[in-house]
């Protein structure tokens, strides 16, 4: 075996791909048909990824992003950083729909969860709630038999 290379990128290629996501989270979205006050974000983050749907207040979904949608690959998707520009796409496509008034509601143990409401907060999104849904187990399941040898 020879010598592991490590390669590493140039200033130039970070902000090349920098770029790249930037403009798929400018990206047009169509017009609404109607303006909606208020309405629900749902943040599901988890190890690998971290998703965004935003919806009215009835829960019909008006648009949903996520990392992997914006052009983060492999585990940069689980980090913090790309969470924020998840939510930073998520709060223009708010914007588009007139949305002012959000509840948050987060799901998951990722590392996402707290720089999403952030971004959403300084994005322009008044934020009236912030409820946890993440499911937690109460007892398990049965555990398996004793192991005999």
């Amino acid at each position: 075996m020879g010598k592991k290379r490590v390669i590493k990128q140039t200033e130039e290629e970070l902000l090349k791909e920098g770029d790249k996501i930037e403009t798929k989270v400018r990206k047009e979205v169509k017009e609404p048909s109607k303006k909606i006050q208020e309405g629900r974000v749902y943040i599901s983050s988890t190890y690998n990824n971290t998703l965004i749907s935003l919806t009215d207040r009835e829960g019909r979904i008006l648009g949903w992003v996520s990392a992997g949608s914006i052009g983060f690959k492999g585990t940069k998707k689980a980090t913090p950083f790309a969470a924020s520009k998840v939510a930073e796409a998520i709060a223009q496509l708010a914007q588009k729909f007139g949305i002012a008034k959000v509840a948050v509601i987060v799901k998951g143990i990722g590392s996402g969860r707290d720089s999403a409401i952030r971004s959403l907060a300084t994005r322009g999104l008044d934020i009236i709630s912030v409820k946890d849904k993440t499911p937690v187990p109460h007892n398990g399941c049965r555990s398996p038999k004793v192991r005999r040898v």
